[in-house]
């Protein structure tokens, strides 16, 4: 069971974290992993990581907010592999902010990533998926695609257009028997999770890292490892009749 042999997985921001534990996971199930990040060394570790493990895997740098950068990036990997039956739109930025704290600068700058980036690669992908009978969209939005948190106004806005497209792909594409789900974590500990601090809170890590924990009634944030094993069952086979839905990995948070 769970098995993605014979499936072609483009993971964006596949470079660390959340999308470093997807990529390696699917890799270890069988699939043949295309790693995409702005950041094209943590690109090409992930795979690395997953060829040495035996896995099949290839690296690409790739911004997503750029249109023209994943057309050409998407056209490469599909003519090198001849298939996508899997994309997970993984990459992403933060921002702490309430409304009057929120320059337009930076409102864009999450719009371009967050959500102009999932338009564009399902926009990639979705054409190839029902030419070849099918395939599967998996977004990362957020517990706060349902729920309000304080100082997260543009972050928020974004992952619940996340929310949204995910419903809009699945009602469009079921016919053609393309799936689209998203997962909605709350706090889960990565790198990013550690820096994101670190600039945003200097002199108070410890103290806001254990913040950050105790917002889940479990006492702690999530691993992403957690968030993978997620991902494999809503990519695998069997997950068929899963689709439009959104999956809270939150540790208790909305049965508060």
């Amino acid at each position: 069971m769970f098995k993605l042999s014979e499936k072609v997985a483009v993971v964006t921001g596949g470079g660390s974290g959340i999308g470093r534990s997807i990529s390696t996971l699917f890799g270890r199930q069988g699939a043949h992993v295309v790693v995409l990040d702005l950041d094209g060394r943590a690109a090409d570790d992930t795979a690395v990581a997953i060829t040495s493990a035996g896995g099949i895997a290839d690296a690409a740098t790739c911004d997503v907010s750029d249109a023209a950068h994943v057309r050409a990036t998407f056209d490469t990997i599909v003519g090198r592999t001849r298939r996508l039956d899997i994309l997970i739109n993984n990459a992403g930025i933060a921002h702490v902010g309430d409304l009057e704290r929120t320059p337009e600068a930076d409102f864009d700058r999450l719009y371009r990533v967050n959500v102009k980036g999932v338009y564009l690669c399902s926009q990639a992908a979705v054409p190839v998926m029902v030419r070849q009978g099918g395939g599967v969209i998996l977004n990362m939005a957020s517990i706060v695609s349902f729920i309000g948190v304080p100082d997260r106004f543009a972050y928020s806005m974004t992952k619940g257009a996340v929310f949204t497209m995910t419903k809009s792909i699945a009602i469009d594409y079921v016919k053609h028997h393309v799936r689209c789900n998203c997962i909605c974590p709350a706090r889960i500990h990565t790198p990013f999770v550690d820096g994101f601090v670190k600039k945003n809170y200097p002199g108070r890590e410890a103290e806001v890292l254990e913040e950050l924990s105790a917002y889940q009634p479990m006492g702690r944030m999530g691993t992403p490892e957690e968030v993978a094993y997620l991902a494999l069952y809503l990519c695998s086979d069997e997950s068929a009749f899963v689709t439009g839905q959104a999956f809270p990995l939150d540790g208790g948070v909305l049965n508060q």
